[in-house]
């Protein structure tokens, strides 16, 4: 297939190579012109640094990939293809992007005669070796003409068409979400090990409950991993950033009124992380202080 491809960042350009590895035709671009120019040194691979000369580039109906930050990012590049492309062209946003959001670009590029698919990827910069698990949601018939691309990006069995607009990116936020829940578990857990009276290796006991027990993951082979480098993570502040999609899955478990207290406590537990000292844990060091005569520790 000739696709269109914009954003070539950690996933972006990772997606274009084994798009053209799977024998498509792919032109590629970004705001940043040199990495454009690296991605056009692939086979089967063009450059555009425009979006204007991407669309001259493929022949119709057009298809492009869309893999950039969601939000104004993803919407300024939505509608800037909008203007360009012709009836019967598709955009795939390939982004985090709110499924909501999905639901109204939809609706907004079908009265223009474009089609859209929103496609939440998982896989991550090792997409590239094991593929990408794509969750598809959107216009069936479009779907089923973009397939081929979809099938070359995903490992076997690794891609779905979950339904209508908005559907691929609510199952990848869904996704996401349980995905803070099993990391915040992870993390909880092998602190407990390290503050033990016990001399343990977290990265071999990473690497045993790999091997047949219940709580076996890829997330944990890429703990034993980073425990493997450093075994304090001394490197590493634990500030932990999060990019959405577990906000969005708490605000629709509260509109289903569906109890989500991992979720909801493990996206509480990133917040806490980025604070230098809690002024909530002060007033309640100074609470017990009050009523208790509790020690507290002073500011040196």
């Amino acid at each position: 297939m000739q696709l269109g491809f914009v954003g070539l960042g950690r996933m972006g350009l990772n997606m274009v190579t084994r798009l053209t590895q799977g024998g498509h035709h792919v032109v590629a671009s970004d705001v940043n012109a040199e990495v454009v120019a690296a991605a056009a040194k692939l086979p089967n691979t063009g450059g555009a640094t425009t979006l204007a000369e991407l669309v001259q580039q493929l022949d119709p109906p057009r298809a492009i990939w869309v893999m950039v930050p969601a939000g104004n990012p993803t919407e300024t590049v939505v509608n800037n293809l909008a203007g360009l492309l012709e009836p019967g062209d598709a955009i795939v946003d390939g982004g985090n992007s709110y499924f909501r959001d999905s639901i109204r670009r939809a609706d907004a590029l079908a009265k223009q005669g474009l089609q859209f698919i929103d496609q939440g990827t998982s896989g991550g910069i090792w997409g590239l070796q094991v593929g990408y698990c794509l969750m598809i949601g959107g216009d069936k018939a479009t779907f089923d003409r973009l397939e081929p691309a979809f099938k070359t990006l995903a490992p076997p069995d690794g891609y779905l068409y979950c339904g209508g607009p908005g559907a691929g990116h609510f199952v990848k936020m869904i996704h996401n979400g349980i995905e803070y829940g099993m990391m915040q578990a992870y993390g909880e857990g092998f602190e407990v090990l390290r503050k033990s009276s016990y001399e343990l290796d977290l990265g071999k006991i990473a690497h045993l409950w790999n091997q047949g027990s219940v709580v076996r993951s890829w997330l944990l082979e890429l703990a034993a991993s980073a425990f493997d480098k450093d075994p304090d993570l001394a490197d590493i502040r634990g500030y932990v950033q999060d990019s959405g999609e577990a906000r969005w899955t708490l605000l629709e478990a509260l509109n289903e009124d569906v109890p989500i207290p991992v979720i909801a406590l493990s996206l509480l537990e990133r917040f806490r992380s980025r604070q230098d000292e809690s002024y909530s844990a002060k007033v309640v060091a100074a609470l017990r202080h009050e009523f208790g005569g509790h020690a507290v520790l002073n500011v040196e």
